[in-house]
């Protein structure tokens, strides 16, 4: 038996483990970049919902307070026509008045 013989087979071995080593490499190398992009997101987490707020604002920008207001009386005097419209039929003085109180400013 040669030395060839005993070498071939540990040839292949040593290619098959350096294959081996480098995929294990390669999925470690990922899993660290993930990590330390993680590590960036929560410590820079202020700053980044600062930049989402702002974006926010720049496509909703928020009503102004009138707006607000006019837009809570409309809801109240939508509420009262629907609980007048519901009373209609079984009490009719309730659902007038309660119109009356809708259409008030």
């Amino acid at each position: 038996m040669s030395l060839f013989a005993f070498a071939l087979p540990a040839e292949m071995a040593l290619f098959d483990a350096s294959a081996l080593l480098a995929a294990a490499a390669t999925a470690l190398r990922s899993l660290l970049g993930l990590g330390a992009l993680a590590t960036l997101m929560v410590v820079f987490k202020p700053l980044w919902i600062g930049i989402l707020r702002a974006a926010l604002i720049l496509i909703k920008p928020r009503k102004s307070l009138e707006q607000r207001i006019a837009r809570s009386k409309f809801k109240g005097q939508q509420l009262m026509r629907r609980l007048a419209n519901d009373q209609a039929v079984s009490q009719p003085n309730l659902a007038a008045e309660l119109r009356m109180l809708a259409g008030r400013d």
